[in-house]
């Protein structure tokens, strides 16, 4: 079994191939419907059907009917209810940010901060800091949001966000106003709910649900709508109505 810290410091050596294997994807991908009608864009990761714990690199579109199905079967989990109000909402009310030191969720206590393991654990031809296994300087990063490819470095931290798939301002909302604190961090810091992004398309989707915004790049809104079921289910925080709807048919439903 793989520890997450190995599995981070390896990464960077594997081939695109070879990080595709051990996510469980193939490394070919099928025609899929979307931006231009072309077919999805290699390189992108796991299915979200296959990385429960999310600790496989990237989101993959789900592209076959029988995937897009079990997708569904995700989202109809999910309970539903309306937005509470904002009032109260801080970002530090789930902790400072990339916290190491939060216990009960993957890659913790590892060393590195939550942002550098997830754009180790996403991106291609990683480099680290001089002296460093943790601190990520450039990457390539392949966009589930976009679908596009970013070439990234340290000097321009920006153009890579890491987005909070469900939304924290969202939790909040939905119920996590009443958790305390350490359950808070968790959901802040869970690779489950954590994505490397293009920068731009984060800062549009701001605390948007799925019914208000979905990613760009039409080939990966399935996976991103089983995603966010992934993180409902866990938390045990429901999503409105108009989300859910948005979600299932974004697999067909």
């Amino acid at each position: 079994m793989i520890s997450p810290r190995t599995y981070r410091v390896m990464l960077p050596a594997l081939s695109v191939a070879a990080v595709l294997a051990l996510a469980g994807c193939d490394p070919e991908s099928s025609p899929s419907e979307g931006s231009g009608g072309g077919r999805a864009v290699t390189g992108f990761g796991a299915s979200p059907l296959d990385n429960a714990d999310g600790t496989k690199p990237g989101l993959a579109p789900l592209t076959s009917e029988a995937d897009r199905a079990a997708g569904r079967k995700v989202i109809e989990k999910v309970a539903t209810k309306g937005r509470g109000p904002k009032t109260g909402y801080a970002r530090d009310k789930f902790g400072y940010a990339w916290k190491d030191s939060v216990d009960g969720i993957p890659l913790a206590r590892n060393g590195c901060d939550t942002r550098n393991d997830l754009l180790a654990r996403d991106g291609k031809d990683v480099k680290f800091r001089s002296g460093s296994d943790c601190v990520v300087v450039s990457m390539t990063l392949k966009d589930p949001y976009t679908g596009s490819t970013i070439d990234w470095r340290k000097q321009q931290a920006t153009k890579v966000q890491i987005d909070h798939v469900m939304p924290l301002s969202y939790d909040w909302q939905m119920g996590a106003a009443r958790w305390n604190e350490a359950k808070r961090q968790q959901i802040a810091n869970d690779p489950l709910n954590l994505v490397p992004v293009d920068g731009p398309a984060n800062n549009a989707k701001r605390d948007s649900g799925p019914a208000s915004w979905l990613p760009p790049y039409k080939p990966v809104r399935c996976s991103y709508a089983v995603r966010f079921a992934q993180v409902s289910l866990k938390y045990e925080l429901p999503v409105t109505a108009a989300d859910k709807r948005a979600m299932l048919e974004q697999c067909g439903g």
